[in-house]
Order: C-alpha cells, then sequence, then structure tokens
C-alpha cells in the first residue's frame, strides 16, 4: 500500500476515536461546512495544518455534504531547506497544493516591537486574498484543541480579559470571506501521536527569528509554550482540567460576569441591578 494511503488509513482506522471522530464533531458542532462551499486548506508545513487537509480530504470523500477544496501554501520567505520539506510532504501525503510566494519575512525582519503579531497579521491578510482570488468562499486554519485554551489562558493572565479563539469568524476586510478551524477539538497530543506513527516529519517554525528550532515537536520559548507548561503542571492535580478551561467558553454564566463588551459597547451588571 501506498505511504499516503497508509496514511489516511491512519486516521479513520488507529486514530478514529482521538482525531477522526473529533474533527467530524468540530465541523458538526459548529456547523464549519455547508452545501457548494469552496473551501482554501491554508498549509503552513507544520503538522497541524498537514494533518487537516488529509482530514478535509478524507470528508470531501465521504462526507454528505458536497464542497470543494484548494490547498494552499504561503510561502512568506522561507529558506531553501523549509520550502522543499513542505514541497516534499504534499507529494508524499498526495496533497495537491498550491504555493504562493509573500515578502512577509523581509517585512518584519526590522520590526522590533511585536514581528510575530505582525507576521500573523499579515499571513492571514496575505491568506484571505489569495482566497478570494481562487474563488473561494472559506479558508481553513489548523489551530487545535490546545490552542484554544492556551488562548484563554493567556488573555486572562496578560491581557486581562476573557477571550478564545472562536470556531469560525466572518472576515470585516474581506467580504464574503469567513474563517474555519476544523481541528478545533482535536488533541495536539493525539496529532503529535499520528505523526510518530506514520514516521512524519514537518517543518515546526519556519521565521527567520527562531530559525534554531527548524523541526521536532518542541517550540520555543513563547508565551504560548509557557501556558503549555502551565496547563500541564495542572493536570497533576486534575486530569480533566484542559477539558473544564475549554467548557467554561461555552458555558459563560452572565449573572456571575461584572462587565463585558459588545460590538465595542461596554456592559456593566449595574446595568441591570435594580431592574
Amino acid at each position: 500500500m501506498e505511504k499516503y494511503k497508509l496514511i489516511e488509513r491512519s486516521i479513520i482506522k488507529k486514530y478514529r476515536k482521538e482525531i477522526w471522530k473529533r474533527f467530524v464533531e468540530g465541523i458538526n458542532d459548529y456547523e464549519l461546512i455547508q452545501e457548494g462551499d469552496k473551501i482554501a486548506v491554508c498549509i503552513s508545513g507544520g503538522k497541524d495544518s498537514m494533518l487537516m487537509a488529509k482530514c478535509m480530504q478524507e470528508l470531501k470523500r465521504h462526507g454528505k455534504v458536497h464542497f470543494d477544496l484548494e490547498y494552499v501554501v504561503m510561502d512568506p520567505g522561507y529558506n531553501d531547506i523549509n520550502r522543499q520539506r513542505i514541497i516534499d510532504n504534499a507529494e508524499l501525503m498526495n496533497i495537491p497544493i498550491k504555493v504562493f510566494q509573500s515578502d512577509i519575512y523581509d517585512i518584519v525582519a526590522d520590526i522590533d516591537d511585536s514581528p510575530c503579531y505582525l507576521c500573523a497579521r499579515m499571513r492571514r491578510g496575505y491568506l484571505y486574498k489569495n482566497a478570494q482570488e481562487l474563488g473561494c468562499n472559506k479558508i481553513a486554519l489548523g489551530h487545535h484543541f490546545d490552542d484554544v485554551i492556551e488562548t484563554i489562558l493567556m488573555s486572562m493572565l496578560y491581557a486581562g480579559e476573557f477571550k478564545t479563539m472562536m470556531p469560525k469568524l466572518i472576515s470585516t476586510n474581506f467580504k464574503g470571506i469567513e474563517l474555519i478551524r476544523p481541528m478545533y477539538k482535536v488533541r495536539e497530543e493525539d496529532i503529535l501521536a499520528w505523526k510518530r506513527y506514520n514516521d512524519l516529519q514537518f517543518i515546526q517554525c519556519a521565521c527567520r527569528l527562531t530559525e534554531n528550532c527548524v523541526l521536532g515537536d518542541n517550540g520555543g520559548g513563547s508565551k504560548r509554550e509557557e501556558m503549555k507548561a502551565l496547563i500541564k503542571k495542572f493536570r497533576r492535580t486534575n486530569p480533566h482540567i484542559d477539558q473544564n478551561i475549554f467548557a467554561s467558553a461555552h458555558n459563560v454564566n452572565l449573572e456571575t460576569v461584572i462587565g463585558y463588551r459588545k460590538q465595542g459597547q461596554r456592559y456593566s451588571f449595574l446595568d441591570e441591578y435594580d431592574q
């Protein structure tokens, strides 16, 4: 059996419960895909987006809803090794990618203040624009369960607000384009297990600022890595802590919230306190 077929089989057989079932649940629970959608599957070259691409392939092949896919790779200025790694993996996994070039790394190279934030915003903009040119109405990103709970903790601990990473968003700058996150319920530990089982090597961090972590499973010393370590510590006390953090974003009790914002307007519990 060809390698890509073994990889596909592992998703729907060996990791059916851990990956495939949770992937499909996320699609259904958050109504991410509708009949007639044309979705740009955005591939960075890492394990998450590559697995997402294979899951989307399987869903298109076996799902009940008809939709079309474009597999998009934006090259923000990868070195030759990283670019070739992505191309080789796409060929190995039978993913028909379309690569387009940008100069994002050149632009952010001289930025001292929050270069990662600027890079992320620019990458998103390029992806939206390319998706529009391909006639897509949605872009799919590979953020997973752990990204969601890490975002919740970072917003609380470093931004002083409760905010999560949404499973889907309508773009305010690119009319007719929606962002979806099909891997929303898939855990990173299961993605890593799938990667190791299939003996796959993906790029990890291709930015020129952090090229010392090009390959492997561990990132650098970012705030997100700090949250990963914190959650790991929490699990020693309560093995369900990560699921509880995730559930909290689905179960906000507004009767016990002091204040919140909606569409730029601030609200306080005092607004209705005496009513």
